[in-house]
């Protein structure tokens, strides 16, 4: 078992063929505890060369109701009436305080994404 840090893609592609080889060995083995390293270090370069980026606010709430199989009516008294609820929605108003606590509550969304800056459609 070789292993170093994973610095270029070259490095990246040569561990993925790696790792597809050893992929099933058993665990504690010494093929096994190889392809835990491997994992790691192919996660690593993955989130420093390859970042997904949180969705903004309001997409990650249309989200979360997909998930939940919500419908916008079912967020009327949460964050507000149904006109408030669509100008939410619709980002054509921003989302407050209290929306963000109700919000992380009801549909376990973190407010550390809901309190990101999104774009106003006024705003453009």
């Amino acid at each position: 078992m070789k292993i170093k840090p994973i610095k270029t893609e070259q490095d990246y592609e040569k561990a993925l063929k790696r790792l597809e080889i050893i992929f099933d060995a058993e665990p504690n083995s010494s093929e096994g505890d190889e392809a835990e390293i491997l994992t790691l270090l192919i996660e690593n370069y993955e989130n420093k060369e390859y970042p997904i980026e949180a969705p903004d606010p309001i997409e990650a709430i249309k989200i979360r109701m997909e998930e939940m199989d919500l419908k916008q009516k079912d967020l009327v008294g949460l964050i507000g009436g149904k006109s408030r609820v669509s100008e939410i929605l619709n980002k054509k108003k921003r989302l407050t305080v209290d929306m963000i606590r109700e919000l992380e509550k009801k549909l376990n969304i973190s407010a550390s994404v809901l309190v990101n800056h999104y774009q106003l459609l006024t705003e453009k």
